[in-house]
């Protein structure tokens, strides 16, 4: 209606005038809801293709919300249910949260949260909730959806308020609806107690995210040679999945991919979301009265999050699919992260010249969904950069003897997991290599032992101190080597790639000097190209590093230092860091 000429606004507005507002309502309704259902099914990583469609239907609900505000007691007088109300709210809600999924724009989450904030702290559901069965599995999706949008801005304060709630929903659900089946239902409180004791506050003590703040600021990175590195290439999109028996998991979020996914996203700078104008008015909408655009609430503060698609258990075909969709649309200065969390390489048998592969499917599925290395040839003619974390990873490695335009770069879990001194299976806290990999201090201690509770705060940021300086130190001295590969080279200039590489040698070399696996090789994890070791100062040496850290918690018996970096011999800089 904003594109009519005021004449012809004008005539709208004299036929409406006689048209009941209950009618305008529910003609609104109707048409956002058509126009919800043929965006509801879009793959998300579907893009660019697809934009037009997303600001059509946001722009129909703009005036849905809005007309609702303006003709609220009108439209309660002519029989407007809350749970109605609910409902649109909690459609724009998903709107938000689909678009955070396709852009992987923080924003969008946020306003997500906006919405599912309103509709819990004003009880759109709760009129009827006992006496209709659709209103209460309502409810059930919201506090679901709510949880996951709450778990990605890690607003851990709202968290059991809404576990307890579905908790006791659910219960009552069972003892009211006798002939309805909420056994699902159970099984998603069982999943999200396990997800959360296991993304537990010690994991959150610092922020997954990278924080400009904390982590090295993107200007200040070195940059490497031009006779090294011919190009800078930046992470543009990501291709998250995991498949593991009885893995911890909230919907289809698995506890590998969710903190994969934060790795790779900026934190969000908190004057922006104190000061912005994302406030909620007494009746549930934005400050604004509308739903606000992308171009409403972007943060110029920070620069955009890469893309990111997550699988949850694909097919092969599937996979591939999403791999040749976002090859096509990946820009020229862009590289493709895809990360392979999964558990055995199952019934995966040995192709032509290739040595097995990973499972993503059921056992007893005969290999059908099998990922091998010759999987990812067709897109080694983009830049690529393999995660794989799986006790079969290094037959990924004889993909670098046939690509087909592009050097793969590839970080490689080890063949097995070492002992833990303490029980910390991957089925009740993720695996350890992508837990280095997204929080390599807390991976630290949990190797050795401890828990948040066994953690003084004093020691843990003393330790945190030192990690982050010697990391930047290392990544410094890797910038400036002149044997560095350049399929390194040319994304060591990239943040989130760089930390990644970075956390990648620290765990590369705690295994490498963690007694209980002391030089024994399928206990370490490999970077292909590999890396060369830079010359160093001996305080910041990779083994003086370790050796302070396990000082700092009082560990080094868990560890076999060669003479030299002995604490009687390494001038510790722990202090003065």
């Amino acid at each position: 209606m904003s594109q009519l000429q005021p004449q012809q606004q004008q005539q709208q507005q004299q036929l409406n005038s006689n048209i009941p507002v209950s009618e305008i309502f529910w003609t609104l309704v109707d048409k956002a809801d058509k126009k919800f259902s043929k965006i509801r099914d879009i793959p998300y990583y579907q893009r660019s293709r697809h934009d037009t469609h997303f600001s059509k239907v946001f722009k129909v609900y703009t005036q849905l919300w809005k007309f609702q505000q303006e003709n609220r007691q009108k439209l309660i007088e002519a029989g407007l249910k809350r749970w109605e109300i609910g409902e649109i709210a909690s459609r724009i809600g998903q709107l938000y949260f689909g678009q955070y999924m396709r852009t992987s724009d923080f924003n969008y989450l946020s306003e997500s949260y906006i919405f599912y904030e309103a509709i819990f702290t004003r009880d759109y559901f709760k009129d009827g909730l006992f006496q209709d069965v659709n209103i209460a599995n309502k409810q059930l999706r919201f506090l679901a959806r709510f949880l996951t949008v709450c778990l990605l801005l890690n607003r851990r304060e709202v968290l059991p308020q809404l576990v307890n709630q579905l908790k006791v929903l659910v219960d009552e659900c069972k003892r009211v609806f006798v002939d309805s089946d909420f056994r699902e239902w159970k099984v998603v409180v069982l999943e999200i107690g396990r997800f959360l004791k296991a993304d537990t506050s010690f994991m959150n003590v610092r922020p997954v995210r990278y924080s400009l703040v904390l982590d090295s600021h993107p200007d200040t990175l070195p940059h490497v040679p031009v006779a090294i590195a011919k190009r800078n290439l930046k992470l543009r999109d990501a291709v998250l999945s995991s498949f593991h028996h009885n893995e911890v998991k909230f919907s289809e979020l698995t506890i590998d991919t969710f903190r994969m996914l934060q790795c790779l996203e900026w934190e969000p700078s908190g004057s922006f979301y104190q000061s912005g104008g994302s406030k909620l008015s007494q009746n549930g909408a934005t400050g604004s009265g509308r739903i606000s655009y992308l171009q409403d609430i972007a943060d110029p503060t920070l620069p955009a999050n890469p893309r990111k698609a997550i699988l949850y258990r694909p097919s092969l075909t599937h996979f591939v699919a999403v791999l040749a969709t976002i090859c096509e649309e990946l820009p020229p200065d862009g590289i493709l992260l895809v990360y392979l969390s999964a558990s055995g390489a199952g019934s995966c048998g040995a192709g032509h010249n290739e040595s097995g592969g990973i499972n993503f499917g059921s056992r007893g599925d005969r290999g059908s969904n099998c990922i091998y290395p010759s999987d990812f040839l067709p897109f080694t003619r983009r830049p690529l950069l393999l995660v794989i974390d799986n006790e079969n990873s290094k037959a990924f490695k004889v993909i670098t003897e046939a690509e087909k335009g592009e050097s793969v770069a590839m970080l490689l879990s080890p063949n097995r997991l070492p002992p833990f001194v303490s029980d910390c299976s991957h089925s009740s806290n993720g695996s350890l290599f992508t837990m280095f990999l997204t929080a390599p201090l807390q991976a630290f201690c949990l190797l050795l032992g401890f828990s948040g509770t066994d953690i003084d705060l004093d020691l843990y940021n003393k330790a945190e101190i030192l990690l982050s300086a010697s990391l930047n130190n290392w990544g410094l001295a890797l910038a400036s080597s002149d044997t560095l590969d350049p399929a390194w080279g040319q994304v060591l200039g990239d943040p989130f790639i760089r930390r990644l590489l970075l956390r990648f040698i620290f765990y590369q070399t705690v295994l490498t000097l963690y007694a209980p696996v002391y030089n024994k090789s399928d206990f370490l994890p490999t970077c292909v190209p590999s890396l060369p070791t830079p010359v160093l100062p001996p305080s910041h040496s990779y083994q003086s590093v370790i050796q302070q850290l396990a000082s700092i918690f009082g560990a080094t018996k868990h560890f076999i230092f060669s003479e030299n970096v002995s604490p009687e011999n390494i001038p510790s800089n722990v202090d003065q860091v």
